[in-house]
This record gives structure tokens, sequence and C-alpha cells, in this order.
């Protein structure tokens, strides 16, 4: 059977499959170019669903929970890191390791899946500047200010206000990224760390996955204020999948217990948030970062990697031009990761 190419390429901003093989395989890499293999680990992630969902450019999460600190949350993330490593090299036919927007190219010309790294929570750093560092040294593209709780620096979306934002002590943390061309990343964190790192950063930002509190009052999408930033700043919202944080109705399911009928979430409620985060930000700030992987139910029409084409579908039924869907897929973020590459090649040369 000949699979059809997708219309539209794909970076994504966020995938958890690292953090799931870590829980459910061991940390091996065995068997992600299979399925049925893929599929007795309940992952939504392999070898031929990105194939088929047109993703050319994944930056893979290298997350830690919070419940583990200090110098176990720097060795977890080594872990994370290394494993993405190995996936690589275990199947070059399919993988290239990717650090700047040239390197991204040149695997999609080759016909590779350019994989990227970015960390998931400013708690990985363990407050240290050196550990930021050899991240990037590492390949670490982005990071995220906070997880889910808030670090000494920045206040996270949920959880206990310690800064109103960022401190001095972030302010530290930001310029040092800009400097070595780490990417931040506002998703998880409060409206008011959202504003002071927007106030602080010099190159522009991302959201690497994120969706629109507008359309869901949840502390975990980005208000309309922040949104009509981005474009000043020339940053981008990669809009994610996650069923509480795109469906009001899903999030109070979930809140309650998850009793009763599960509200139904689906890829035109998806679309919404990228349309509505197009109409404030404007169609050169909006990006895909889906959290594959890292959350157990997707919405019907958008459930594994492969079903991205599902989206870009019911965008152009709803008008979207070819221009317009190849800069949500993929231009976009490539062009804010382009913008962040000077700096890091200085540091890393």
């Amino acid at each position: 059977m000949t699979v059809r190419k997708p219309k539209f390429a794909v970076i994504d901003g966020h995938n958890d499959l690292a953090w799931s093989c870590r829980e459910h395989r061991h940390y091996s890499v065995a068997g992600l170019d299979s399925e049925q293999d893929s599929a007795r680990s309940h992952l939504q992630t392999d070898v031929p669903k990105l194939r088929r969902g047109g993703v050319q450019g994944q930056f893979w999460s290298v997350w830690v929970h919070t419940d583990l600190e200090g110098t176990d949350s720097v060795q977890a993330t080594l872990e994370q890191i290394d494993f993405i490593h190995r996936l690589i090299a275990a199947y070059p036919d399919d993988f290239e390791r990717a650090a700047t927007a040239d390197d991204v190219e040149r695997a999609q010309h080759g016909g590779k899946i350019a994989s990227l790294l970015g960390v998931e929570g400013g708690n990985q750093m363990n407050n240290s500047l050196a550990v930021l560092r050899e991240y990037a040294r590492l390949g670490v593209r982005y990071m995220t200010l906070t997880w889910n709780s808030s670090t000494e620096w920045a206040d996270a979306a949920v959880g206990d206000v310690t800064h109103d934002g960022i401190n001095e002590r972030g302010r530290v943390v930001i310029a040092e990224m800009n400097r070595i061309g780490m990417m931040v990343d506002l998703s998880h964190v409060s409206a008011a760390t959202m504003q002071d790192a927007l106030d602080a950063s010099t190159l522009p930002v991302l959201f690497s996955h994120s969706s629109c509190y507008a359309l869901n009052p949840h502390p975990r999408n980005v208000p309309d204020l922040i949104l009509s930033q981005l474009a000043a700043n020339g940053g981008v919202q990669m809009i994610t999948f996650v069923p509480a944080f795109i469906s009001a109705d899903y999030r109070r399911w979930e809140d309650n217990g998850s009793v009763g009928e599960k509200p139904v979430v689906t890829v035109a409620h998806v679309a919404d948030h990228v349309e509505y985060a197009r109409s404030v930000a404007g169609v050169d700030h909006i990006g895909l970062g889906g959290d594959f992987d890292g959350c157990p139910d997707m919405p019907d029409g958008l459930a594994t990697v492969a079903d991205y084409p599902n989206l870009f579908l019911e965008l152009e039924r709803r008008g979207w031009s070819d221009a317009e869907l190849a800069k949500l897929g993929s231009e976009n973020v490539l062009r804010v990761l382009r913008a962040n590459d000077a700096a890091y090649r200085a540091f890393v040369a």
C-alpha cells in the first residue's frame, strides 16, 4: 500500500516520548520503528506515525517531574538527553540530530526527522547557570522557565505565587539564555512571568505547548494581552492539543474527578484555538506543540502524531491558504529558532 505523503511539514514544539519510555520501557529505544511494538507501550509516537503525520522536525521534551529535586533532577535530565541521542543513533535513516535552523533544513532535505531538545522546567538546572550552559552544549535549544511549581526565580501558572513574575535572579537566567541562544519557553508559567520574561528577553520567545485563555480560562493558557505582544517580540505560540487546555467543559469534568460522561474534544476545537491565536497574534506567530505522549487522552482525530493532517484539513476547510498552513506547521518556529541561532553558534563555537 502506498502511503500518501503529507501535504504540510510539521516542526512540533513538544513531545514527551522520552519520559514515557522511562516510565513504560526502561528507556529502551528498541522497536520504535514499529507501530505494533509501540502500541504495546501505549505510545502515541513512533517512526511510522511521525512519517504519516508529516513531522519533519521535533523538539523532544527532556522533562523531569518536580518530585525529583537537586542533583537527582539534573541526573534524570541527562538520562532524558541520552535517550534522545540513543534514539537518533538507533534509527539513522529516520532521525538526524539538529540544533540550529540550518541543521533542521539539512535534515529535511535529506528526508530525516530533525531532532531537537527542550528542557521542560527551570527546576532542572538546579539554579545553576553552569548546568544551563552544559545543557546548551548537549544541544538543548529551549528551556521552559517553570513546570507546575515555581522555581527560586519564576512563578508557575499553578501553585504558589512567590515572586509575582520573575525576580532579579530570573532576569539573570533569561539574560544568560539570550547570551547562549537558548530560547525562552513561556509554557507553564504564570501570566506575570510571561510579561516579565517578554520585557526581559532581547530575543524572540516561544510557547512550546500552550493554548488560548480567551477560549478556555485555564491558567496554563495564554491571555490576549500576552498574545498581542508576540508580534513585537517576534515570538511564536505553539498550540497544544491537551483536552483540558482546549475545552472548558473537559477541564471541569477532569477537575470534578472525571465522573460521568466525558466531554468530546475534537480537531475542530483545536482549530478554534489556532484561529483565535492567529486573530490576536497574527499568522506569523503561531505553531503547533501537540504534547503527544505527555497526555494519555487526546482529542478525537488527533490521537497520535500521525494525525496532524486532520488539523490541516480542518483549517483548509475554513479557508486557510497553503502558505498560511506552511507558516503554522513549520516556518514560524523555524524563524524563531534562527533568530536565536547566532547567539547559540557563538556560544558553542
